[in-house]
């Protein structure tokens, strides 16, 4: 365990000791002091969709360093990147048009604020900049996308002084009463002013495996038509699969004109991300400015994207999604039926290998998430936690996201071990990481 005056790195939390990762295979993780551990949210951030070790994506990004790894996109394009975004649009996303590859899913949610901006510009609205969003949500850590969430007390403090100001809408499973929340906001903005609806179609950290029913989405879109608004999806979490379909949208009535993916494009081998577009969004570029000024130094670097498309070759010629799709239904129903009568525990929804365990209200103080994180930690299971109790909103949650290579004996053991230990003790608290 190493705790901050031990390390020369800047630690998250100050007052907690870590564990060192030595290393992973499938879904399960060593620690340099010998501990094994199952791995029930794909590298504790809904990212190593194919798990850990797999030689070939490996392989890809060693090949592509050894020609060429780097260089700025202003000056040239490369294959992996074009052939990438070629594939993405062909087999994910044959509704949209374009690919702006990033490097994190913070980049790819702040690229899609400024594309919708800079669409409604090109189109001579330069009024329309704000932005309304769920408030229980979580979109990144740059100071653009915290402020795209309504959280202030979890995610906000201190830095309020620099978000930008903009509207808020509590969804719940009251469809109408979402849609009535909205109509105030597009009202309180007023005429011409709400640039888009950013969301998740199914939420990923902030509440995991949640959407609103169909009768919201129709009522955005129906909205979204009479007040000029863009629709933009945060699918940081969910694409690539990890709802059952290459990307959550596909499920639902609606789709949106822009759409970020990250974490399960890289699946845990690289930093890289993408946003992606209808074609209207890229036409009024196109037939306005001709210019969109946003790069980070990644930005569609070539062992980023030569690694991204051996993910993508990797779920596609395995049938990983359809997988997920198939194998989601009962994964969902054995977490059910393990938890039923457990008196923490308010509800467990889920879509594909994306399962949310949303835990009864408890004071702030009892930090619950903390605790059902750490007790499972010690019993050798790898979860997340959120504690969304601060928010006042819902009670803390329990995310369960596993790779989706894991086999229904490593998921049946990961179902039994995370219901085993689902009546935490007051011991420790944080990601079974003690306190120093």
């Amino acid at each position: 365990m190493i705790t901050a005056d031990q390390t020369s790195t800047f630690p998250r939390f100050l007052d907690l000791s870590y564990p060192s990762v030595e290393r992973g295979e499938g879904v399960r993780l060593w620690t340099a002091d010998g501990a094994e551990l199952l791995d029930a949210c794909s590298g504790g951030a809904m990212v190593s969709n194919l798990g850990h070790g797999l030689r070939d994506v490996v392989d890809a990004g060693v090949l592509q360093a050894e020609k060429i790894a780097y260089f700025y996109m202003d000056h040239f394009t490369n294959e992996p990147m074009e052939r990438l975004a070629e594939r993405l649009i062909e087999v994910a996303a044959p509704e949209m048009a374009r690919v702006r590859f990033t490097s994190s899913g913070s980049e790819a949610n702040e690229t899609a604020l400024r594309l919708a901006r800079a669409y409604h510009v090109d189109r001579g609205e330069p009024d329309r900049w704000q932005m309304v969003s769920p408030a229980q949500a979580y979109h990144g850590s740059t100071m653009a996308t915290l402020a795209l969430s309504g959280r202030p007390r979890s995610l906000q403090h201190p830095y309020e002084p620099y978000l930008s100001p903009h509207l808020h809408v509590h969804i719940g499973t009251d469809p109408e009463a979402a849609l009535r929340e909205l109509d105030a906001r597009l009202e309180e903005a007023g005429p011409g002013a709400v640039a888009a609806f950013f969301c998740e179609p199914v939420s990923g950290a902030a509440r995991p495996a949640f959407t609103p029913p169909e009768s919201f989405w129709r009522g955005l879109d129906a909205r979204r038509e009479r007040h000029g608004f863009l629709v933009c999806f945060d699918e940081v979490v969910t694409g690539m699969g990890r709802t059952g379909s290459w990307f959550a949208y596909q499920q639902l009535p609606i789709e949106p004109d822009i759409v970020t993916v990250g974490k399960g494009l890289g699946a845990g081998y690289a930093p890289i991300s993408a946003v992606l577009c209808k074609q209207h969004v890229y036409d009024a570029v196109d037939r306005g400015s001709r210019f969109f000024d946003l790069g980070h130094t990644w930005d569609g670097a070539p062992v980023s994207c030569a690694t991204g498309l051996s993910v993508l070759d990797a779920l596609e010629s395995r049938g990983l999604v359809a997988r997920v799709r198939e194998r989601g239904p009962r994964l969902l129903e054995q977490l059910q039926a393990a938890l039923r009568g457990n008196g923490l525990v308010r509800e467990v929804r889920g879509r594909g290998f994306l399962l949310g365990i949303e835990l009864v209200d408890l004071p702030d103080e009892a930090h619950m998430d903390d605790r059902v994180e750490e007790v499972a930690l010690r019993h050798g299971l790898l979860i997340s936690t959120t504690h969304s109790n601060l928010d006042g909103f819902v009670g803390d949650e329990v995310v369960f996201a596993p790779a989706f290579t894991a086999t229904d004996d490593e998921l049946d053991m990961m179902v039994e071990r995370l219901a085993a230990r689902c009546a935490p003790t007051p011991s420790r608290t944080r990601s079974g990481m003690a306190r120093s």
